[in-house]
């Protein structure tokens, strides 16, 4: 197991660096290549204003720090879909909570047969982890222990799969909640440095100019725009698959307890007829002849 949790987080690591390298090149291509395209400037120049109606030209003079938020919209964008199919594989065929229902409705009947067939037919962490508790509950109930015993190696065996299985579906998204909290600040130091060039270019010229100045300011405060938009998509997406870890990890909680639950009324405690002390009976037959 340790080395298998090895190699996924050498290949999680791979990842990472793949996919900023991969995002840093193609947002130079977009920047320099689309944006920077001169039919986007007066005389095809882009060192020139862009042509009204042309937003690409205008997104383009928000300066080299363009790539960076381009960068952070393509990394935002791989790893939303990374993790929409892994928490898709994670949740089963149906719902957590349906599936949570069906085997404590298992569990009632006193059915572990079928609920085994039903975490292979769901598959997904919730099952994986039902599917080795049940497997413990059945192993432990064959051993000659103790019955503190056998529940304290049960809960072991579905908390060992409970975290097992919960880093895979939290897997990646601090990179999404780090997005959310730095792109709005990258957006913030473009507008500052841009605003900074602008106004070092008015002192220059030592004449105001309210066009260029207004210009300038625009052109800054696209870096914010970029960063704002970035940021506030990559919240939604962030509570949204939050949202959904926890159905999933909710799910395990309920299921867990369900099958310790039935474990423990499974334990028939043997009954002790309560019998009268032979004083009591004999101090009431003498009242009685009295």
């Amino acid at each position: 197991m340790d080395k298998k949790q090895k190699l996924n987080e050498s290949l999680a690591n791979t990842m990472g660096v793949v996919v900023i390298v991969f995002s840093i090149i193609v947002s130079y291509f977009i920047y320099s290549q689309i944006l920077g395209d001169p039919d986007n400037f007066i005389d095809g120049d882009p060192n020139n204003q862009p042509k009204e109606g042309h937003y690409l030209g205008t997104i383009y003079k928000g300066g080299k720090i363009i790539v960076l938020q381009i960068s952070f919209m393509i990394i935002l964008l791989t790893y939303a879909i990374e993790r929409a199919f892994s928490l898709y594989r994670a949740k089963g065929k149906k719902s957590s909570k349906a599936f949570a229902d069906t085997i404590k409705q298992h569990l009632s009947s006193d059915n572990l047969e079928m609920a085994l067939d039903s975490c292979t037919t769901q598959k997904g962490a919730v099952a994986n982890v039902v599917f080795k508790g049940l497997n413990s509950y059945m192993s432990e109930s064959s051993l000659e222990l103790r019955p503190e015993e056998k529940a304290y190696q049960i809960k072991r065996d579905l908390e060992e799969a409970t975290h097992l299985e919960v880093p895979d579906l939290e897997k990646n998204m601090i990179i999404i909640s780090t997005i959310a909290s730095i792109a709005t600040l990258v957006g913030l130091l473009g507008t500052v440095t841009g605003m900074i060039q602008a106004f070092s270019a008015l002192a220059i010229a030592g004449t105001p100019d309210a066009v260029g100045l207004a210009g300038g300011i625009s052109q800054a405060l696209i870096t914010t725009a970029l960063g704002i938009s970035t940021s506030a998509v990559a919240i939604v997406i962030y509570n949204f698959y939050t949202n959904i870890i926890d159905n999933i990890t909710y799910a395990m909680d309920e299921t867990n307890y369900a099958i310790l639950n039935h474990y423990k009324q499974s334990l028939k405690p043997v009954e002790i007829e309560p019998t009268v002390p032979p004083l009591a009976n004999e101090s009431e037959e003498k009242e009685g002849n009295v």
